[in-house]
């Protein structure tokens, strides 16, 4: 018995969802046949691949094999399919694009119409969400390109920094926590601290910024956007870090936040592109690193 394409694709989506109802969902396909099929690889390849229970699916340590030596048997293909696709011009038809909810919304109104200008014939669908969801999507071939916090640390793929995104301190205008002098971000003081959600790499990189912190000691907000962090330091509740490119393209809250420039050497982000180092798209993804490279947010103005 040969194992198919669409049993890996399967286990795939129960590799995501961990449970087969929402699996067979995300494959649109009934749970019975995801259920089969996935059956059917167990034999085929003569282990077994998922614990089951009431509550979900786990993978077991081949499952997990499996599904990742799968991603890329599967983003192989993909890229096969791209291949034939652009074979007259990568400059037509269409880029899958995803990027970070931190960029995303800051970055994408400057590049898509320089993308339309310079590919006119390349359709953009765009994907948000987080660098690991990103970074899976990528590796089983979901999507072309990524654009996001560098390192990703993924020997399968190639990274292209295109250029550095410096944290800025946001303090409340008035009130107690404006009155701090903090020259580093290792001087922020740990309760005053402002941050979002888990799961955000800028999350991550702030508290990197930041040195050494008591974890147990950071505010709780469960905040997923930095417009939302932005208006609970212009409203006294804390300060943060909050990445130029950001407020290059935010306007401030009335004059209640004050932002102001780290000494040298400035906390900050890479930004950059990456895709499969197998992808027939690579030299088009070049092309958009080099276009996105100009896009870097301009200094005027944010912070002394």
């Amino acid at each position: 018995m040969r194992i198919t394409l669409r049993q890996l694709r399967y286990l795939d989506a129960l590799a995501a969802e961990g449970h087969f109802g929402r699996a067979a969902d995300r494959a649109a396909v009934s749970q019975p046949a995801l259920s089969a099929q996935i059956r059917e690889l167990e034999e085929a390849l003569g282990c077994q691949l998922v614990e089951r229970a009431a509550t979900g699916a786990r993978l077991t340590p081949a499952g997990h094999q499996v599904v990742e030596r799968g991603r890329r048997i599967l983003a192989e293909v993909e890229d096969l399919e791209t291949l034939a696709r652009a074979a007259a011009d990568p400059a037509t038809g269409s880029l899958r694009l995803g990027i970070i909810p931190s960029i995303g919304p800051y970055l994408l109104p400057k590049l898509l119409p320089v993308l339309a200008e310079a590919f006119p014939a390349l359709k953009v669908g765009v994907r948000e969400t987080v660098t690991a969801g990103l970074v899976g999507e990528l590796q089983e071939g979901s999507l072309d390109l990524v654009i996001a916090s560098l390192p990703l640390g993924d020997p399968y793929l190639v990274e292209a920094p295109v250029f550095s995104d410096a944290f800025l301190l946001a303090t409340p205008a008035a009130g107690p926590l404006s009155l701090g002098a903090f020259d580093r971000a290792a001087d922020i003081p740990t309760e005053a601290l402002l941050l979002l959600e888990d799961g955000h790499c800028l999350r991550d990189q702030t508290l990197a910024s930041c040195g050494a912190l008591d974890a147990r000691r950071l505010t709780r907000a469960g905040v997923t956007s930095l417009a939302t962090i932005l208006q609970l330091v212009a409203a006294g509740q804390g300060i943060t870090l909050l990445p130029e490119l950001f407020l290059a393209a935010t306007p401030l809250d009335g004059g209640r936040v004050r932002l102001r420039r780290f000494s040298e050497p400035e906390p900050h982000r890479t930004i950059g592109l990456a895709w499969r180092r197998s992808s027939p798209l690579a030299p088009l993804c070049e092309r958009i690193a080099g276009l996105t490279a100009h896009l870097k947010p301009a200094a005027d103005g944010l912070g002394a």
